[in-house]
């Protein structure tokens, strides 16, 4: 299926899954204890990977379609949490009880995670001419496309559970494919 047709129906998924969520009376405060009872892990080494990063004061972005506060309870629970890092994903937005209303805009799904998101002024690597870009889909293969001053790209994609010939097909478009 072409992409242009992908996109819409990516949309019309993710807003509906948003809505499902809002319906479920999400409170903002049972978050921290969710995500601790979850089991949610990140990829062994991170403890070394962010430390050196933030020791060597690299910027780090986490680019995601995911859920945004989710993956700041993931950081924090995880002490990874520093201020070279921040996050582009689906932010939930709260009532001032503490209610889960809505998300806040933009939406970001798979295929949109090029579309300048990243080029924001407000990210710390904006000037920066080199990119690690880490994924684990097709189309984090291009959120480094539209940002300026960057002179080298090296685009690791990440397998995991997810094999699929596609994947595998299109794998020349990242420069190292890990299977784990």
């Amino acid at each position: 299926m072409p992409l242009e047709d992908k996109v819409p129906l990516m949309v019309e998924w993710w807003s509906a899954a948003h809505e499902l969520l809002v319906e479920q009376g999400i409170q903002r405060k049972l978050l921290a204890g969710a995500v601790s009872q979850s089991g949610a892990k990140l990829r062994g080494g991170y403890g070394e990977f962010f430390g050196r990063l933030k020791r060597c004061d690299v910027p780090v972005l986490i680019f995601s379609a995911g859920l945004g506060d989710v993956l700041l309870e993931i950081l924090k629970h995880n002490n990874v949490l520093s201020s070279n890092l921040s996050i582009r994903a689906n932010f939930m937005h709260f009532s001032e009880e503490g209610l889960l209303q809505g998300f806040k805009e933009p939406l970001i799904h798979t295929f949109n995670k090029g579309e300048g998101h990243l080029a924001s002024p407000t990210h710390t690597a904006h000037d920066r001419p080199n990119v690690l870009l880490l994924g684990d889909s097709l189309g984090d293969v291009s959120m480094a496309d539209n940002l300026t001053n960057v002179m080298n790209v090296l685009r690791i994609g990440f397998l995991n559970d997810k094999v699929s010939p596609v994947f595998c097909s299109r794998g020349k478009e990242s420069g190292l494919l890990l299977l784990v």
